[in-house]
């Protein structure tokens, strides 16, 4: 019996002791991802890339007064509904301060029309690329770590110009994603002297494309650029135009440089094929996210993951600035990120909360670039074009 009273007495003490003392609340962040849809095999890297960053900040004594980050997942589907319906949730019911993603330029505007700028919550998307974000009265809430399709799609135009393609048929998912990019493409290439033999928007889905392939063949291309996403419908488009032998070559936007096309066609199939992608600008701080990620089991060449990174990295340091303020979160993105103060690196979270708490300005000098956002919230970046090497792609040459 004795034993038993001072076992309740016990349980009672302990129970005391933590109602005066409560647990310390996680201070959590959205990442809304396209874990089903058109870039499901894409997301998983992008996803892991943004906890690497939460991982190593709570390694390193986390948020605030020892709080951890917590990285609170969520499948916006890569649609815009699906972008809002995940919005909802983690604002909503999950409470969170500030939210990376969506990764698809439709769930972005939605998501952040409907749920984040009325809320006033900082939204960061690492790969939402349409032109159309720039555009946002947004109340400086919506940022992105990966440049605009403008800037892609006008590169990419250049790059094929000076590299002899001077005749293409261009095929698009007409969604905001395909639109952006593909008007960003025409303007400069014709503006570069080349000739546009065919220019089609089509809808995401159908099982057939090849009345739609046979069309823009018909211009005379011998060379098809498909702005589409490689785990869906552009994966069809590309295989029924080499199954019927509509074009010789075959250009992608980023959505394209995806591992499906080669485990589904075969590399031996795709000699022919190059597509282009936001490669991180060649630094010490690229170089630490790689050995970083790499120690953590992930690839630093998968697309996307250092903007993922990034966009992680600076949420975590812009939630320490604002002491927790989810309405000054926007503006503390911008003063950790400027150009101005002690430079921060990847995965420097001690260094950058000593700094921090010591009134001392930090610049993040992010795996894909500096970040110094412009009144839009976009950045500059640098893109690459890539070929299909083996399993995987490989660099061909940079885009200019």
């Amino acid at each position: 019996m004795k034993s038993k009273f001072l076992a309740i007495a016990g349980g009672l003490l302990a129970a005391t002791a933590l109602t005066a003392a409560p647990a310390k609340a996680d201070v959590k962040i959205g990442l809304l991802g396209g874990v089903s849809g058109p870039i499901a095999a894409m997301a998983p890297a992008m996803i892991d890339a943004a906890q690497l960053a939460f991982q190593q900040v709570n390694e390193q004594g986390g948020v605030l007064a020892g709080e951890n980050l917590v990285g609170v997942v969520g499948d916006s589907a890569c649609n815009p509904q699906g972008g809002t319906d995940a919005a909802t949730k983690a604002v909503n019911i999950e409470g969170v301060s500030a939210i990376v993603g969506p990764h698809c330029s439709g769930a972005v505007l939605a998501a952040a029309g409907s749920v984040t700028i009325p809320a006033g919550i900082a939204l960061v998307t690492p790969s939402g690329t349409s032109p159309e974000i720039t555009g946002l009265a947004d109340n400086d809430t919506v940022f992105r770590t990966v440049p605009s399709d403008d800037y892609q799609g006008r590169a990419l135009a250049r790059t094929l110009k000076a590299q002899g393609y001077d005749k293409v048929a261009v095929a698009y998912v007409n969604n905001d994603y395909g639109t952006g990019l593909a008007n960003a493409f025409k303007a400069e290439y014709e503006a570069q002297g080349g000739e546009i033999a065919g220019f089609a928007a089509h809808e995401d889905g159908k099982a057939s494309y090849r009345s739609n392939l046979a069309e823009l063949a018909n211009g005379g291309a011998d060379t098809l650029v498909i702005f589409d996403y490689g785990d869906g419908t552009g994966l069809t488009i590309l295989r029924q135009a080499l199954e019927n032998g509509f074009f010789e070559k075959f250009v992608g936007g980023d959505g394209m440089k995806s591992d499906a096309p080669i485990k589904e066609l075969g590399a031996e199939n795709l000699a022919t094929f190059v597509a282009s992608s936001p490669v991180g600008e060649k630094s010490d701080a690229l170089d630490v996210f790689n050995t970083a990620f790499k120690a953590a089991g992930g690839d630093p060449d998968a697309i996307f993951v250092t903007t993922s990174y990034d966009a992680a990295f600076l949420l975590a340091l812009a939630v320490e600035k604002a002491g927790g303020d989810k309405a000054k979160i926007p503006a503390a993105l911008r003063e950790v990120s400027n150009g101005e103060g002690e430079a921060i690196l990847p995965g420097e979270w001690a260094k950058a909360k000593e700094l921090i708490a010591a009134g001392t300005a930090i610049d993040y000098k992010g795996a894909a670039g500096d970040h110094n956002f412009d009144a839009a919230g976009d950045v500059p970046g640098t893109y690459a074009l890539f070929k299909v090497s083996g399993e995987g792609f490989e660099v061909m040459s940079e885009m200019k």
